[in-house]
């Protein structure tokens, strides 16, 4: 296992209280509490436990972030994924700026695993392969090449630049990975980004073209310095709408982290282009899910107004992709649902882990924070963490509280030339 870090005894020293897409652009968010629904220590403490996951299970030489963990269990090689490596960069960042760690650990810890990206971890064009073995970088699963999970890497990849920026080596680095991603191979002829790529068959037949979690990778495309995509192929994908009891928002019928994940590092807020304002959709997503899961609590009474939120995440019967309407929840309850919305909503979704916290205990709460999932009439509780679910509370705790990620993604030359590519501009106040 990687360095142990002695910290204290939380729970038992802190008391914790408990119509045409168009149209969308002009249209004001319903109105939002901007009081957390969580105490600061909760939050403090989520944070802080999270940012030890991506330290301890991260192999201690490459830095490569375990796609999961079983919570009681020390690290052993395995495989990793490239989109919780990209959190997990940002978590060193976080870990640094709050103190959770030991400087000189953190800093070499980012240099091994830009180094390493560099020059140890298989990639295809810049593009890594969604899971790698955690101690030699190598393909497993017969994985491809994600568009996508990429994208995440180098957001975790560009905060590093931000933030360590005394730092030459991190920043020849960071910019030699930001600059060999190929973003004009992967889009193969369309306007639209390919999914990704496999050796065995080239690319896949999926295309990144309707509304989904695809943001931020289409601003990371369109900014590069070496291959940029045009500014066209922002407008290539698809913004449908759709309704959900009065509620209008973009979205296809997608799990809520699509509404979540390009919102943790580029910020949205009081933007728009000429479709639509993305950080109001977002609040939107997450209004109308909150009330499909209070529908639900006819079939699962332990749902309510402060105890709701499902997406992709672990079930009693394996990995699940709960999107609404047309999905089927069995009554599991995923506290990332809520934990990635908490800058977006912060009284709603900050109630929910309050409340988790507060009515299940150590039950659902463990040693890297929120088990990833729980089904309390079935007695359920995930043995496991999930690092890209740990890793987008993580990132919007930190924005909710301090911006620290998004002021750091929105100070580099890279965000600054993709949303002007996307016509992504400041309205006016």
């Amino acid at each position: 296992m990687g360095r142990r870090v002695t910290r204290r005894n939380f729970l038992s020293t802190l008391a914790i209280g408990g119509a045409a897409s168009s149209v969308l652009g002009s249209m004001k968010a319903a109105e939002v509490d901007p009081t957390p629904g969580i105490s600061d220590g909760l939050l403090d403490e989520i944070q802080r436990r999270a940012c030890f996951y991506f330290y301890e299970m991260a192999d201690p030489d490459t830095g490569m972030v375990l796609d999961r963990a079983v919570v009681d269990l020390p690290y052993a090689p395995g495989a990793s994924s490239v989109a919780a490596t990209g959190f997990g960069l940002s978590a060193l960042a976080i870990a640094d700026d709050r103190n959770y760690l030991d400087r000189n650990l953190v800093r070499k810890r980012v240099r091994q695993t830009l180094e390493f990206l560099r020059a140890g971890a298989d990639n295809e064009h810049g593009f890594y392969y969604h899971f790698l073995h955690s101690a030699t970088g190598a393909r497993i699963w017969r994985s491809e090449a994600s568009s996508v999970d990429t994208g995440w890497l180098l957001c975790g990849v560009l905060h590093s630049k931000a933030y360590w920026r005394k730092d030459a080596e991190i920043q020849d680095l960071a910019s030699e990975l930001l600059n060999r991603t190929d973003w004009r191979w992967m889009l193969n002829g369309s306007k639209t980004l390919s999914h990704g790529w496999v050796p065995e068959s080239g690319f896949l037949p999926y295309r990144w073209d309707a509304y989904s979690e695809l943001l931020a990778m289409y601003l990371l495309a369109m900014s590069s310095e070496s291959h940029s995509i045009p500014a066209s192929s922002w407008s290539g994908w698809r913004r449908p709408m759709t309704e959900f009891q009065g509620i209008f928002f973009i979205d296809a019928d997608t799990p809520l982290f699509v509404h979540q994940y390009s919102h943790a590092w580029f910020d949205f807020r009081n933007r728009a282009d000429q479709y639509a304002n993305y950080f109001n959709n977002s609040q939107r997503a997450t209004q109308a899910h909150r009330l499909y899961c209070l529908e639900l609590a006819s079939q699962f009474p332990w749902f309510g107004p402060n105890m709701w939120g499902i997406t992709a995440s672990d079930s009693r019967t394996g990995y699940r992709v709960w999107g609404w309407p047309k999905s089927q929840p069995d009554g599991t309850l995923v506290p990332c649902a809520a934990g990635g919305s908490l800058a977006i909503l912060p009284q709603m979704c900050g109630a929910v882990l309050q409340n988790m916290f507060d009515t299940y205990g150590p039950q659902v709460w463990c040693k890297y924070g929120f088990r990833d999932a729980f089904h309390p009439q079935q007695g359920w509780y995930s043995p496991d963490v999930l690092g890209i679910d740990i890793g987008i509370t993580l990132l919007m705790a930190e924005n909710l509280r301090t911006y620290s990620v998004w002021d750091a993604i929105m100070s580099t030359a890279e965000a600054q030339r993709g949303l002007e590519a996307a016509g992504l501009r400041k309205l006016s106040s």
